[in-house]
């Protein structure tokens, strides 16, 4: 495996159910946009990564300036996030090894902590296969029958809740997106393509407060985690970066 890994950070969503006038990943958290604290986040752990930053291509909010990465490109995001990490991992073809672990983070996820990122690269340091940041469900878990009522009570041991990054070796990782592709597996995160190839990759556990920013409240407790970390944990945050 190459010492520097190669980092996928899947950028073009719309975030529509935030009902904002710009997608999430631009929107303000504590004076910079989601996708500057993200970026800082994992420039903090993983200085050396090799970064594709996918966007849409018609994408007007985004600055280069907000990227702290020295080897950095910027790729073509597609209609799903597997399009997205499709696409990066197809600009990063000629350069990839097929054992280099590659890392996959959700943009929207800027509260990912520094200590959560080094476990993971040690623990997927010589895993075979690879694995995710993760918890256990902590919560009672419902199913629900379609019409809004309770149709039974789901036993929540060995449930775990799917965070990000998600690491897996470049040729095994672009082996399961074609072959779910090509199948029509749908595709929810990368750990679930190479589930469906026989695979089982490795719940790392991880801190409960990497959030993902996905609804309008969701920008303020957000701002409030971030806070309590940098209080806490000396977490890095962005200096300087204005938004546009």
């Amino acid at each position: 495996m190459s010492a520097a890994p190669w980092l996928v950070v899947p950028a073009a969503g719309r975030g529509r159910r935030m009902g904002a006038d710009r997608p999430k990943q631009y929107l303000s958290l504590r004076g910079s946009p989601v996708l500057a604290h993200t970026l800082v986040r994992l420039h903090a752990a993983l200085p050396e990564a090799r970064l594709c930053l996918c966007l849409d291509p018609d994408d007007g909010w985004f600055d280069p300036a907000w990227v702290p990465f020295a080897d950095w490109r910027r790729v073509p995001g597609g209609v799903e996030r597997a399009d997205s990490v499709a696409n990066a991992l197809a600009a990063i073809a000629s350069e990839a090894h097929g054992d280099d672990l590659v890392l996959v983070h959700d943009v929207a996820r800027p509260c990912v902590s520094v200590a959560d990122l080094g476990r993971l690269m040690r623990v997927l340091a010589d895993d075979p296969v690879g694995g995710l940041l993760a918890a256990p469900v902590a919560d009672t878990m419902k199913r629900d029958d379609g019409n809004g009522r309770v149709a039974l009570t789901e036993p929540r041991a060995g449930l775990w809740h799917a965070y990000t990054p998600q690491g897996f070796r470049y040729g095994l990782l672009l082996r399961a997106l074609r072959d779910a592709a090509a199948s029509g597996v749908a595709v929810t995160d990368e750990a679930s393509a190479v589930e469906a190839l026989g695979q089982a990759p490795r719940l790392v556990p991880g801190r409960r407060d990497n959030l993902k920013i996905t609804h309008p409240e969701d920008l303020a407790l957000a701002g409030m985690i971030l806070a309590a970390q940098a209080s806490a944990y000396s977490e890095t945050t962005p200096a300087g970066v204005a938004e546009r």
